[in-house]
């Protein structure tokens, strides 16, 4: 029941969210095309449910030609964010374009982060422990207890328990306090 309440609210808020947000989809996009060189949108390889990969969309924070790893592996992130992505990380309005996602079915508001295809070693560990056996979130319980500044491992851990405590309670309380985090602007590494 659970399972299919979650898809439930997942199509009924991403098309409510892409309604009401259109218009700010509207002027972050011209913001970031006006700011820097390069495409609105930022389309990325991400390990999904069942370990399939499926495409994720995000606002383009970092230049063109940025090299297609993990943020925290680049020597010197700085370089490559762009003055309206730094704005956009620090407030987390890079991720919005995901809520496509939610409706298309590659992820969920709640869930872990989706690594990204490249990242063998961390995926290997989602795949055994279980992970990929959920879709993917827009935001999960790693989030909420360090985000930036937790290494993988934790992730791994939080994911994990997030799996085997997955309920509609727990989603809500996760929910509730990304909000806080993002309104707070908690847990995310700066990049200026």
């Amino acid at each position: 029941m659970y399972k299919y309440m979650k898809r439930i609210l997942d199509i009924v808020f991403s098309v409510i969210l892409l309604v009401a947000f259109f218009p700010l989809f509207l002027v972050i996009a011209m913001m970031i095309k006006v700011d820097s060189k390069g495409p609105a949108f930022f389309v990325q390889t991400r390990l999904g449910q069942d370990g399939k990969l499926f495409s994720i969309f995000k606002f383009r924070s970092m230049k063109s030609g940025t090299p297609d790893i993990a943020t925290d592996l680049l020597s010197d992130p700085s370089i490559y964010t762009t003055r309206i992505g730094r704005l956009l990380r620090q407030t987390s309005l890079d991720e919005l374009p995901q809520v496509w996602n939610i409706l298309l079915g590659d992820m969920s508001f709640i869930g872990p982060r989706p690594s990204l295809y490249n990242q063998y070693k961390l995926n290997q560990e989602r795949i055994r422990l279980g992970i990929t056996q959920i879709k993917p979130g827009l935001t999960g319980y790693a989030q909420i207890m360090g985000r930036d500044f937790i290494t993988d491992e934790q992730k791994l851990e939080f994911d994990k328990f997030y799996l085997d405590h997955m309920t509609l309670i727990l989603d809500i309380q996760i929910l509730c306090n990304t909000i806080i985090q993002v309104v707070r602007s908690e847990n995310v590494r700066n990049n200026s």
